[in-house]
C-alpha cells in the first residue's frame, strides 16, 4: 500500500495520505510532512520527543498533530524520522466518574534529529496544516485523509 502522494495546489501543496489503521495514516502523514520539509535520510537521529494532544474529533487531531510537528521544526529546527503513535480515548473531565469518551487522543515518540542548513537537504518552507480541503473518510482497505498545508 502506497503511504501517501503529493499534491500540488496552486500556492500550496497538500498530502493525500493511507493507512491500514488510523495509527498508520498519522505515522504516514507525519513522515509525509517531513519529506515535504526534507529528506528524511540525511537527518540523524540523535534526539527523541514525546508528544501527548487531544481533539474533538480525528480530523482535527490529524491537523493538531502535524502543526505540533511543524512547531518542533521551527522552533528546535527538530524533523522526526521514526513515529510511533497511540490513537485511544481521552476521559471527559467535564463529568468525573462518568466514564465518558468525548475526545481523542494521540501519544507520539518521535526519533529524529535537527536540520542543518547547507548539509541537509530544504524543500518546502511549511507554515501550517490546514482546515481547508480536509477530508477522512474510510475506504475498503484502511483509511485516507487529504490535508492542505499553507506555504
Amino acid at each position: 500500500m502506497k503511504k501517501y502522494e503529493q499534491i500540488d495546489i496552486s500556492g500550496d501543496v497538500a498530502l493525500r495520505v493511507w493507512g491500514r489503521t488510523l495509527e498508520e495514516l498519522f505515522r504516514n502523514a507525519a513522515e509525509g510532512l517531513s519529506d515535504l520539509i526534507t529528506d528524511r535520510g540525511g537527518i540523524k537521529e540523535t534526539e527523541e520527543r514525546e508528544i501527548v494532544i487531544t481533539g474533538e474529533n480525528m480530523e482535527g487531531l490529524l491537523v493538531q498533530w502535524l502543526n505540533e510537528l511543524v512547531f518542533l521544526f521551527d522552533t528546535y529546527g527538530f524533523i522526526g524520522k521514526q513515529f510511533s503513535i497511540s490513537l485511544g480515548h481521552a476521559q471527559d473531565d467535564s463529568m468525573p466518574g462518568s466514564g465518558r469518551r468525548g475526545k481523542v487522543r494521540l501519544t507520539a515518540r518521535i526519533s529524529g534529529g535537527c536540520f542543518t542548513p547547507g548539509v541537509n537537504e530544504s524543500r518546502l518552507l511549511v507554515k501550517a496544516a490546514t482546515y481547508h480541503g480536509l477530508s477522512f473518510r474510510h475506504v475498503n482497505s484502511g483509511w485516507e485523509a487529504v490535508v492542505v498545508f499553507d506555504i
